[in-house]
């Protein structure tokens, strides 16, 4: 491997050049500033994966003992930008090469480069890593970014977060709209892209709309089409909550979150949240220890061996309603209402899944009633809860027969079965009163 004779330029640069890419000025900018924090802000298809590869590829090269991770929401994600590097990697004529295969390339200068999944039990135990490159990190749940901060506290090592919008929430919105100089912020929207033609975007408009537009290729946080829950956001208030009754609702989860959210029904029928538990492969010992033991909690109804256990351990556990249709309806209608409100700062996970918790898009514009099943335990923690609280107004909802049509009589109902006498629970015959 042979880089261009320019000693003033990174090696980074000189290899994409090599490598006969053209690099875009902000591509330069990635490449040349030394900050220690980047956050790349970008459109589809801008190029953003191909200029971090190359950056993780010459940081492995030409800095001895370099550990890279690449983290994505999923491992496929994760392999894609893997393999954008070792592409580059075969056509650099595979230098210094120990061993390359799907889990890992190593050099023998000993730099690594790791593709990663972001899940808490693939991420944890590396240490003394230079350099982390978090792909689609607007879509990364904020509590296994916490968990990929300290691996760079000892070796100061270096963080990169690219990523196309996805909504006011999470980390990755956190830092660019409030994280000031702690971030340098490089954002490239379609327009300063030349490869994505303006005849495209008007196509995209007309099949998806400007909001989507503007988020997917214009570097906007927009809020997300087809969310279960819209209006969540408005419910957060300042506090202090009210007295009342205490209350909370459990979904349960080992490799999933166990989530747990709580707060008070106050006299005037208002749910006020003020926390949450919010946690991966733990035992069920550990997460009663974080759950008040003065709530009144309803639960997932499948989890019966987890109900019996906490039960036992001293918390008064019973079952929630899992109807997924009418809890949704009733955990509306307390949004609608104004008899839901979350204390600020007090349900981060829950308000980042209700940033996220949408429908599925059917085929030809027909949308499914049934939200997708992903970024839903604290809200579905939510939904136990309120579904019991509201059990009357569901059971009303239940019964709701709509009109029969003009001159169509409606259907008369089926007669209920008489009940055995033998199944009679005051049928003295076979139970003797006490008292």
């Amino acid at each position: 491997m042979n880089l261009p004779p320019n000693p003033s330029r990174p090696p980074a640069v000189r290899m994409m050049e090599f490598l006969n890419l053209s690099p875009d000025p902000w591509q330069l900018q990635v490449l040349e500033c030394n900050h220690p924090r980047k956050l790349l802000n970008c459109s589809r298809q801008a190029g953003k994966s191909t200029v971090v590869a190359v950056h993780a590829l010459a940081e492995a090269v030409f800095t001895p003992y370099t550990l890279v991770l690449l983290l994505a929401p999923s491992y496929r994600q994760a392999q894609e930008l893997f393999r954008k590097v070792t592409d580059g990697y075969h056509e650099l004529g595979k230098p210094l090469l120990k061993r390359l295969n799907n889990e890992e390339l190593l050099l023998t200068n000993h730099s690594r480069i790791v593709p990663l999944p972001c899940r808490e039990e693939t991420i944890r135990g590396f240490s003394n890593v230079s350099l982390i490159i978090i792909d689609e990190a607007a879509r990364v749940p904020d509590d296994l970014y916490r968990a990929v901060r300290p691996m760079l506290a000892v070796s100061d090592g270096r963080l990169i977060c690219l990523s196309t919008p996805y909504g006011r929430r999470g980390f990755f919105y956190q830092a660019w709209a409030n994280g000031g100089a702690d971030w340098m912020r490089i954002e490239v929207p379609a327009e300063r892209i030349s490869r994505i033609k303006p005849s495209f975007l008007a196509e995209e408009r007309r099949q998806h709309g400007e909001s989507y537009v503007r988020q997917e290729y214009g570097c906007s946080f927009e809020a997300l089409e087809g969310l279960v829950y819209p209006d969540f956001a408005r419910v957060i208030v300042a506090g202090p909550a009210p007295a009342g009754a205490p209350v909370g609702g459990l979904d349960f989860g080992v490799r999933n979150p166990f989530a747990a959210v709580w707060g008070v029904l106050d006299r005037d029928d208002v749910l006020w949240l003020t926390g949450e538990h919010y946690c991966r492969n733990q035992t069920l010992d550990f997460h009663k220890r974080h759950m008040p033991p003065e709530v009144m909690w309803y639960c997932d109804p499948a989890g019966a061996r987890e109900r019996i256990e906490l039960v036992a351990g001293g918390r008064k556990v019973c079952k929630g309603i899992n109807d997924l249709r009418l809890g949704i309806m009733a955990v509306r209608a307390r949004l609608e209402t104004g008899r839901l409100r979350v204390l600020e700062g007090a349900c981060p996970n829950l308000l980042y899944e209700a940033g996220l918790y949408r429908y599925e898009d059917g085929a030809g514009g027909r949308g499914s009633e049934t939200p997708l099943a992903e970024n839903n335990h604290a809200l579905d923690a939510l939904r136990y809860l309120v579904s019991r609280l509201d059990e009357r107004r569901m059971a009303r909802d239940r019964r709701a027969v709509p009109p029969p049509e003009a001159g169509v009589a409606p259907p008369t109902p089926a007669p209920r079965p008489k009940e055995h006498w033998l199944k009679r629970w005051g049928n003295e015959d076979l139970w003797t009163p006490i008292g």
